[in-house]
């Protein structure tokens, strides 16, 4: 399920798949879910708990802000993060193939990017990637958002939420 597809300029999370729907979702299927944020410095996981019920499904996060928290507690390469920095569609599926093993859990989503007010690691403001594990592998989701800081990582939050949902959601219906 490895891949990538761009969105938009502009794209602000719009409608989709809200937190309550990801944990109705995921309480009927009888998984779990985590999350490995950087961009978001534990907003998604902040916005699942806010459902009555999370715990049914929600295990925990894991905010690995530095390039040595994702190295340490995701295991993400140090190779990989030298070789394209923490901005990348790898990175993304790393860090959620790494919450999956250290969260112990079927389903991890994770963020990564540019939130500003500075372009990073010659990314410009607003490149965000989505990675999600799961049983059937890795997928990353790149996002090209715009705004002001608050906003990028609000749009970030509700993106990862809808791409979660929407993966765990095909692969119940495959």
């Amino acid at each position: 399920m490895s891949g990538s597809a761009p969105s938009g300029p502009g794209s602000d999370g719009g409608s989709g798949h809200d937190a309550a729907a990801l944990v109705a979702l995921a309480t009927r299927l009888g998984v779990t879910v985590g999350t490995a944020e950087s961009l978001t410095g534990g907003a998604v996981a902040s916005e699942i708990v806010t459902v009555a019920g999370a715990s049914s499904c929600f295990e925990g996060a894991v905010v690995s802000y530095s390039h040595a928290a994702k190295e340490r507690v995701l295991g993400v390469s140090h190779e990989l993060l030298e070789r394209v920095g923490a901005v990348d569609a790898e990175v993304a599926e790393a860090m959620a193939r790494g919450a999956r093993t250290a969260l112990g859990v079927d389903w991890s989503v994770s963020t990564t990017g540019v939130a500003g007010p500075e372009p990073h690691d010659g990314h410009p403001v607003g490149t965000v990637f989505v990675g999600v594990s799961g049983p059937t592998g890795d997928f990353s989701q790149r996002l090209t958002l715009t705004g002001d800081r608050a906003g990028i990582r609000a749009a970030t939050v509700a993106r990862a939420i809808d791409i979660l949902t929407t993966q765990i959601a095909f692969t119940a219906n495959a």
